[in-house]
């Protein structure tokens, strides 16, 4: 979904047919057939595209034809012509335009769109589309209006300040992107009705409270009647806010500090 505002900015073009794949509709479905993801279903069709988040084509500079719109993510998607007329299509950054050049080096230009790796880029500078590890492809820091600052340069690694604040280590070698993912504003949109949401995939959701005991841990009572607990529960019977559901990873070494609560 996309407003009017930005419309403007997207080019009126059909997608690129060698760069688009069609997925099939799950509807929150495992590949068990069994529901893990609730409310989802319905939806208008959609077509996936095909995004580069890694270097397929280095020290080569490649020409924005076009900026579209992604169904399936909340940034905008450039489409990159390179000398033999080879497509590609990348996330777009944030004040890109048609026709301007980006490239991809060991090291280049600080320029919005260029790629290069996180050791040649000086601190402070904004990234986005960030490796884990050397040659991997973009991992993090691809939502939009995302940005990743680059605060030290230590030994083999690198200190980035998250888009939620948190500070963590990433391997000097790396590749990044200069700049800011498009679309920033997308969190300022609205939905705006009820049948958007369902052209979305999002299907109703129905409280808790609303339920009976059998249904639901806040299920039961009679009228409008608090939850009853002193911690709000999923129908499973698990903690449901505050609770971290964060599983351990071995990127969990590579934390400086953890992001600032709200």
């Amino acid at each position: 979904m996309i407003s009017k505002k930005t419309e403007k900015i997207i080019s009126n073009k059909e997608p690129e047919k060698g760069l688009i794949v069609s997925l099939k509709q799950r509807a929150g479905r495992g590949n068990s057939g069994r529901i893990s993801v609730r409310h989802k279903g319905g939806g208008v069709k959609k077509l996936y595209r095909l995004v580069d988040f890694g270097q397929a084509k280095k020290n080569v500079a490649g020409k924005a034809l076009a900026i579209e719109y992604d169904p399936y993510r909340n940034a905008f998607i450039m489409l990159l012509e390179y000398g033999d007329k080879e497509r590609f299509y990348q996330l777009a950054p944030h004040g890109i335009k048609e026709g301007d050049e980006i490239i991809c080096s060991d090291i280049g230009d600080i320029k919005i769109g260029n790629r290069m790796r996180i050791k040649n880029i000086p601190i402070g500078t904004l990234v986005y589309n960030v490796e884990l590890y050397p040659d991997g492809g973009g991992k993090i820091v691809r939502s939009a209006g995302a940005g990743a600052r680059v605060l030290a340069h230590e030994g083999n690694y690198a200190n980035l300040q998250m888009p939620s604040g948190e500070v963590r280590r990433v391997f000097q070698n790396c590749f990044a992107s200069i700049g800011t993912i498009s679309h920033p504003e997308c969190k300022y949109e609205q939905v705006g009705k009820a049948g958007t949401s369902r052209l979305m995939g999002i299907r109703p959701s129905v409280r808790g409270k609303a339920m009976n005991p059998c249904d639901h841990p806040h299920g039961g009572g009679e009228g409008n009647t608090p939850i009853g607990m002193p911690h709000p529960k999923t129908p499973w019977g698990k903690l449901a806010r505050g609770g971290k559901t964060r599983r351990k990873s071995w990127t969990d070494k590579m934390i400086i500090s953890r992001r600032v609560k709200k």
